[in-house]
């Protein structure tokens, strides 16, 4: 098979889980789940206080020089790195986030959930600092369903557009992502109101049931 015939047979299985809503097999989660690291509850809670912290100090005081790879699957490797790191005060200093009681509980993780950092599944299986925006929702996330409604802060909203797939990060009442280019006046981070992006002009970016292009909410798999 080649690149081009996966990446076409990839897309195919995101359209279908979006267009019917169906999830993987019974027994393809049991198996996921007994070999998948994953957070307890109320570490998942905390890690996704996190990331929305992370990502919201990315917008209002713009990309940190740690972010190197910036698109829109980079802000969310970025993002969940630092999420899985130890907020210790050289960390706060070096994201430019201040020490206040509005900081998140720490994780907490032991070796082994410590680990998921910088690991993420790529296409053809192989682990790595790495990730396309498709290898990242197909191989490290799963579908949660095609209505906003369901997203929790963190999910990821995934559109295809064809020649290009692209993720938007759920915070609540509004969405972050990153446009892909940069430019001495523009670091192409953005925020819209979910009712704003609801009611797009370009209607391929209307996350709605009812757009083909709009392939679903998905969540990281390793929350629980």
């Amino acid at each position: 098979m080649t690149v081009l015939h996966a990446r076409r047979a990839a897309l195919r299985w995101l359209g279908a889980c979006a267009a019917t809503a169906l999830v993987p097999p019974a027994w393809a989660l049991r198996a996921a789940a007994e070999t998948q690291v994953r957070l307890s509850q109320a570490q998942s809670r905390a890690f996704q206080a996190w990331m929305l912290r992370i990502v919201n100090a990315q917008v209002e005081r713009g990309p940190s020089p740690r972010w190197t790879h910036r698109d829109c699957a980079g802000l969310v490797r970025f993002a969940v790195n630092e999420a899985l790191t130890v907020h210790d005060a050289k960390w706060l200093h070096a994201n430019g986030i201040a020490s206040d009681r509005r900081l998140p509980p720490e994780l907490e993780l032991d070796a082994r959930q410590a680990a998921l950092r910088n690991r993420w599944v790529q296409t053809g299986g192989k682990v790595g600092h790495f990730v396309t925006a498709l290898a990242l929702v197909q191989h490290n996330s799963r579908f949660i369903a095609r209505e906003v409604s369901q997203a929790l802060p963190g999910d990821l909203l995934f559109f295809d557009q064809g020649d290009e797939q692209h993720l938007m990060v759920w915070m609540g009442a509004r969405i972050a992502y990153h446009t892909g280019t940069v430019t001495p006046d523009d670091n192409g981070l953005r925020t819209v109101d979910i009712k704003e992006l609801t009611s797009w002009k370009d209607t391929r970016w209307q996350p709605l049931v009812n757009n083909p292009n709009f392939a679903g909410v998905f969540r990281l798999a390793f929350l629980s």
